[in-house]
Parts: C-alpha cells; structure tokens; sequence
C-alpha cells in the first residue's frame, strides 16, 4: 500500500480576497472548483502547475466568524527558486509576520491568518 500527499485545507471567511492574496504573493492559481448544490459552501482547490499537490481553500456561506488557529504553529511551506526576490515582494505586500535569517526562512500570511513558510531552494 502506498500513499501521495495530495492536498492541504485551509478555510477562509472571503474567498476572493484569498484567491487574489494567493495568485498574488505566491502564483497559485485555481485548478478545480466544488460547489455544493445549495451553495452552503464552496471548495477551490490552488496548484502551483509544477505537481498534483493542491491547496483547498474551503468556503462556508453561514461562516461569519474568524477562525481558531490556535497558536499558529502549523502552516503551509514553499519553497522558492528566487528568495532575496519573494522576500522583497512579500515585505511590499505587508504580509511577512516572522522572519528568522539564522535558519534563511521567513513566514508570511494569508489574509485569515494562516502561516506560510517561505524556503529557499538549497
């Protein structure tokens, strides 16, 4: 029996605004969309058109209120063949909240809040 990562969740209270934040700061575009038959949520799944792993960005209609993230300590990593450039862009965006130079990672956040590792290629 094998196993393949295949996606990752994250839910978000405004679906625009996270496509927009993602395609912008990261280049992940939409590959795949669910919608369910009473429209009481919507499922947009994000590739980065290198692999088949996708991040699923879940949209509830009644959801109002923020989510839990706990204490943030796990997130989403990608990693970037340009860092000195990301970083540059991310920091113009406002969205790095933690940076640690001794390791050579920063993270940045989504517009809910959720972390994303930035990694240099090595």
């Amino acid at each position: 029996m094998n196993f393949a990562f295949n996606h990752f969740n994250f839910n978000v209270l405004d679906l625009e605004k996270s496509l927009k934040f993602y395609e912008e700061a990261l280049g992940l575009k939409e590959v795949r969309r669910k919608v369910a038959s009473d429209d009481s949520f919507i499922l947009v799944y994000l590739g980065d058109g290198k692999n088949n792993f996708s991040l699923e960005l879940t949209w509830l209609k009644d959801r109002e209120e923020a989510y839990d993230l706990g204490d943030e300590e796990f997130h989403l990593a990608l990693v970037t063949d340009d860092f000195d450039k990301a970083y540059e862009k991310h920091k113009a965006m406002g969205c790095i909240a933690y940076e640690n130079p001794s390791m050579g990672i920063y993270f940045i956040t989504d517009p809910d809040g959720y972390w994303i590792e930035i990694v240099p290629q090595r």
